[in-house]
């Protein structure tokens, strides 16, 4: 008999039933595999233009449904991808000639009516085949039930053994033959097929020969199915192997049993395979989905960098320039970055584009703003350069040289006007400044004596320093120090060229005391500052307001460093590896930063008394 004669005696087509549940509840659903392996085909469909997808689309809506579903729904997305960078393109083209948002009208694009009609006649052709299979479906679940009604019948009936077994070889092909059912009635079809399968199995007693080559022929087949599935180990798409993997358990369900003694191990050979391939499988879209989850990290970082911009410090065309290049990088690298997850992608999208948009709508207005505003700036300088042409003759050389700062600092405080000005504007600014200063130094020149004396006077002021008697105690000693450094305060200009090497000389003097006495590093350093301002407050104000801008700039840029530190370190785990030792260095780069930030704090204050 050369037709597989699927049989048991007593009980042993249960064994067969396991072996099936086992295998369903180790297998994927194949619907996920749809949904996931979509990426691929909306990669493929993003390398083609609105032309190759028009006319690849008129080819697909010919095709069955079934077939291409899943091209329509990738050569769509990369439609409106097209679609969508192409407005973007032009809005932004709008919007740096200087229209306003409100204004921009999306362009109509005659394509886009012909993807549409393409896109209806393709669903009306889904509808049409979607009722089809569910028609078909109800049609399967009938002649399905009408099958199991005639197992039933056989189990009961008592005709001829030949007759009785042809009919139930007829009725299993049938089984075979009819495909999918309503995916509610699935399982228990399946279940109630199987228990009246057993029932006929216990209720007849096929000969030994019979059986023995049912199960000889189900051994070569089932071995062969194992042989096909460790082949598929080293496949080297993964998705593929997916998908044949399903089309071979679909194959092991339908052979019959072998031999019991050999049942378990065959069964644990077939599983164990499949086991590969699935693991292989899912771990393919666990590694797709932790590379989304990661795209969404650096999605989201590029959006708090635009977010972040700080537009009160945009104040020049050079700062927004130079902001605009940063956020054209931002751009690209966006570009750069794959898709996120599914849920995200949208939304992280739209946060993206509401940033950009933001930026140049502000810079837009910034241009309008300033080309205003340095007419304006214009004006006021000119006005300065009067000032100062008035005060250049001037003998009186304190009174005007305050003068002269005020008019510095006023000029620094105006900002830029037009670039064909510029130039010419400042020259005649600084003419003025320079001749004055130059009749003043001249008239000053016979201060040197008197810078010679004070030279003199912080020479011996170091001895005297350095000679400390190490006998005092130390509140002693430091409050001896603060008298000389004091003195020194008090003792007027020393030649120039002396001025650094002097003013070095007796800060090391006082530092090696310090060092002596244990006095704190950052206490000594304000200290040191202190004495310094008072040489610096003897140059005017204009040397204090110079050093107090350099101050600030400095704390802003460590602030910027702290928050950059304080933001990163909230990322790093340090169950990961060697993230321990990188949080302890950055924690000493925070508390390092705080502390040196607290010292130009003091510098600002000290400086400020001095400006009172």
């Amino acid at each position: 008999m050369k037709d597989t004669l699927e049989t048991n005696l007593t009980g042993e087509n249960t064994v067969e039933l396991n072996e099936t549940n086992e295998q369903v509840a180790a297998t994927p659903q194949v619907a996920d595999v749809a949904t996931e392996s979509k990426e691929a085909e909306v990669e493929s469909a993003g390398k083609l233009t609105k032309d190759e997808i028009l006319s690849r689309l008129k080819s697909l809506v010919e095709a069955p449904v079934e077939n291409v579903r899943g091209e329509v729904e990738a050569l769509k997305q990369a439609y409106y991808k097209i679609r969508h960078n192409e407005v973007e393109a032009q809005k932004s083209a709008f919007l740096s000639q200087g229209g306003a948002e409100e204004d921009f009208a999306i362009p109509e694009d005659t394509t886009e009516a012909e993807l549409k009609d393409l896109l209806a006649i393709y669903k009306e052709k889904k509808a049409a085949m979607l009722a089809e299979e569910e028609k078909q479906k109800e049609a399967n679940y009938a002649l399905k039930l009408q099958l199991i009604e005639q197992l039933k019948a056989l189990c009961a009936s008592q005709d001829d053994f030949n007759k009785l077994y042809n009919e139930f070889k007829a009725i299993q092909q049938k089984w075979k033959e009819i495909k999918q059912v309503p995916e509610e009635h699935a399982n228990e079809l399946w279940h109630e097929y199987q228990n009246y399968s057993e029932q006929f199995y216990d209720l007849i007693k096929i000969n030994n020969q019979f059986r023995d080559y049912d199960f000889k022929k189900n051994l070569e087949l089932k071995t062969a199915l194992c042989e096909t599935v460790e082949k598929l180990e080293v496949e080297p798409d993964v998705i593929s192997a997916f998908h044949q993997l399903q089309k071979l358990h679909q194959q092991w369900r339908e052979i019959g049993p072998v031999a019991k003694d050999l049942r378990e191990d065959l069964w644990a050979r077939f599983k164990a395979a499949s086991a590969v391939i699935n693991k292989r499988h899912q771990q393919y879209f666990e590694d797709l989905k932790a590379k989304e989850q990661e795209n969404l990290v650096a999605k989201t970082a590029i959006c708090e960098q635009i977010e972040s911009i700080d537009y009160a410090k945009l104040k020049t065309f050079k700062d927004w320039d130079k902001k605009n290049s940063e956020v054209l990088d931002l751009q690209q690298q966006w570009r750069t970055i794959g898709f996120t997850p599914k849920k995200f992608n949208t939304k992280i999208f739209e946060r993206f584009r509401a940033a950009c948009d933001i930026f140049f709508s502000r810079k837009v207005a910034f241009f309008k703003e300033k080309k205003v505003e340095m007419e304006k700036n214009l004006e006021k300088k000119r006005a300065l350069c009067e000032q100062a042409e008035a005060l250049k003759d001037s003998t009186d050389w304190k009174e005007t040289t305050d003068k002269f700062v005020a008019l510095q600092k006023e000029w620094k405080a105006i900002g830029q006007v037009p670039f064909r000005h510029s130039d010419a504007i400042w020259k005649r600014f600084i003419t003025a400044c320079d001749y004055f200063f130059a009749q003043r130094e001249q008239t000053l020149s016979s201060q040197k004596s008197e810078e010679q004396a004070n030279l003199k006077a912080k020479k011996e002021l170091i001895e005297k320093v350095k000679s400390l008697d190490e006998s005092l105690e130390p509140d002693e000693a430091i409050n001896l120090l603060k008298d000389y450094m004091a003195e020194w305060n008090t003792i007027g200009f020393v030649p120039f060229r002396d001025k650094d090497k002097i003013y070095k000389a007796f800060h090391q003097a006082v530092d090696a005391q310090f060092d002596r006495l244990k006095v704190d590093r950052q206490d000594r350093r304000i200290r040191s500052f202190r004495s310094n301002l008072s040489e610096m407050a003897g140059k005017g104000k204009g040397k204090l307001y110079t050093e107090r801008e350099k101050l600030m700039r400095s704390y802003d840029r460590m602030k910027s460093e702290l928050q950059t530190y304080e933001n990163n370190i909230g990322f790093l785990s340090v169950h990961s590896k060697g993230g321990s030792g990188l949080i302890k260095e950055m924690e000493r780069k925070i508390a390092s930063l705080r502390e040196e930030m607290e010292l130009i704090v003091q510098k600002i204050d000290a400086i400020d008394e001095n400006l009172e």
